[in-house]
């Protein structure tokens, strides 16, 4: 079976349609000429970079209730399955949460543009789920997002490789995410993979400037799997690229917790299963508020 994960125009008329097939078929979509400013994602990428190879970041240092803040690789996630944390460091950016002053307001202003894009897309994607999948729906999707206060914006660095890590050890292990949808704009450095439909690990493609956009397991419970949460992970880069640190900036898209989600589950049951299955498993799961992981193991 091929796999191709086209790059959609998001300026043509045809978009919406053309978007919507790439996340059915294969869990992802990726945006090129999209509203998202591209010189202010190439400005916070600099900034945070600068960050996170200052001493700054540990006066951030991740609440445990709040779970906003600095997080460390020592309380990096370590997926189900593997017995090694991932090889990263993020900084947990919510409205109203702690925000380092040592950055300027831009991945505030880009967490703002990326709602308003976000409602775009799920209008596109309840506009072209089948009547039967459609008719499932709680509600309208873009208003499962009204009010919620967990939308979580991630600002990681992956730091370049040492050689010492611990075997088997990646950047990000292999994973899914829990939310609606995943906002991504290509990294600076290339490494994200998606698990295809043909058993096998494909490259996601990276030029700067596209968007990612993938599903999480919350829209895969609502739409009936219709759209399905496809597993992903970042490879260890080799050769000189292995001495270049990696800044990735995922928006995750968070309903409110008493949205429905199905029969079985409302936003909140449906998350808090999650977080005990990562608490009870074989990864420790961080205790993240609104962590978007969800533990998952397929075979290399």
């Amino acid at each position: 079976m091929n796999f191709e994960l086209p790059i959609v125009d998001f300026q043509s008329p045809d978009a919406p349609r053309a978007f919507c097939d790439s996340l059915h078929h294969t869990g992802f979509g990726v945006l090129k000429n999209h509203p998202l400013q591209r010189s202010l994602v190439d400005g916070i990428y600099a900034e945070w970079l600068a960050f996170f190879q200052s001493s700054a970041k540990h006066l951030y240092a991740q609440d445990p209730a709040r779970h906003d803040g600095y997080f460390s690789s020592a309380v990096s996630e370590t997926a189900k399955g593997h017995s090694v944390k991932d090889l990263k460091e993020f900084f947990h950016i919510f409205p109203w949460g702690r925000y380092p002053s040592q950055v300027s307001d831009a991945a505030q202003r880009y967490y703002q543009q990326g709602l308003a894009l976000a409602s775009t897309l799920l209008g596109w994607v309840e506009t072209h789920s089948p009547a039967a999948v459609r008719a499932g729906y709680s509600m309208p999707l873009p208003r499962m997002l009204e009010g919620s206060e967990h939308t979580l914006l991630r600002v990681l660095h992956y730091p370049p490789l040492t050689g010492q890590e611990a075997a088997g050890a990646l950047r990000a292990a292999a994973h899914g995410d829990i939310n609606l949808l995943t906002l991504l704009p290509a990294a600076t450095e290339p490494g994200l993979q998606v698990w295809g439909k043909d058993q096998a690990w494909h490259d996601v493609p990276c030029d700067f400037g596209l968007l990612i956009v993938n599903i999480g397991d919350m829209l895969a419970e609502a739409s009936g799997h219709y759209y399905p949460s496809t597993v992903h992970r970042v490879l260890n880069p080799q050769g000189a690229a292995a001495q270049k640190s990696r800044i990735a900036l995922p928006l995750f898209l968070h309903p409110r917790r008493d949205v429905v989600l199905s029969e079985r589950y409302s936003v909140g049951s449906y998350f808090d299963e999650r977080m005990r299955e990562l608490r009870s498993g074989d990864g420790d799961g961080d205790g993240d508020g609104a962590l978007q992981q969800k533990p998952y193991t397929c075979p290399e």
